[in-house]
């Protein structure tokens, strides 16, 4: 049963996500925070597997509380759920540690699925914001840093691009899913990322892997 947290300052969404999830049989809303202050809180208190956060929030806003939960409760995954489009968002948010970023308008079958995938350890971001993402980063200065990864490493780094999963990646390799596990570990390592989708961003920042 994944366990989710919902921060969000308003009712109504937090009531309309709770009916939504409230209907899958391996998802479980442990709780709610309503403000950036509070989400601590309840992260101690319920241990979520997966927090679905809002970025403008009273106190502390989401990309803030993100950082704090990420370096606190690193096994946590954020999922940020947000109206706002900005690249600059976006690149805040994946820096700060989250682990997916959806807009509002994505579909309910969307968040459910973002949130499982999520929680299994793969990366979300919403098609539009993935288009910003990548002309982002083609229009900073590429940095060599590739002689750091192994060619394995880098032929996983670009299946991670890609969006596969460690099973997909395993299979697509000919390797076992706990050899790619180890191999993530040490990208992450090298790169000094905290999850995938930081380590996707770095790769097309970087131009490690071959990107169209």
């Amino acid at each position: 049963m994944i366990q989710v947290l919902l921060v969000d300052d308003h009712t109504v969404l937090r009531d309309g996500i709770r009916s939504i999830l409230d209907l899958e049989s391996d998802i479980q809303v442990a709780g709610e925070a309503v403000s950036g202050n509070e989400v601590l809180i309840k992260v101690e208190e319920y241990r979520p597997d997966c927090i679905l956060m809002d970025i403008n929030l009273p106190g502390k806003n989401g990309i803030e509380v993100t950082s704090l939960v990420k370096s606190q409760y690193p096994n946590c995954r954020v999922l940020v759920l947000t109206m706002f489009e900005d690249d600059e968002y976006l690149m805040e948010a994946l820096r700060a540690g989250a682990d997916g970023y959806l807009l509002k308008d994505s579909s309910s079958e969307q968040v459910v699925a973002a949130i499982r995938m999520v929680s299994q350890g793969d990366s979300v971001i919403h098609p539009r914001m993935t288009k910003k993402l990548i002309t982002y980063h083609q229009q900073t200065k590429s940095e060599s840093n590739e002689n750091t990864l192994t060619e394995r490493e880098k032929e996983i780094l670009f299946e991670l691009v890609k969006g596969l999963s460690n099973k997909e990646i395993a299979e697509a390799l000919f390797i076992s899913d706990k050899t790619v596990k180890i191999h993530i570990n040490k990208i992450f390592k090298k790169l000094n990322v905290k999850s995938r989708s930081q380590a996707v961003i770095y790769a097309v920042r970087h131009q490690l892997v071959p990107f169209s």
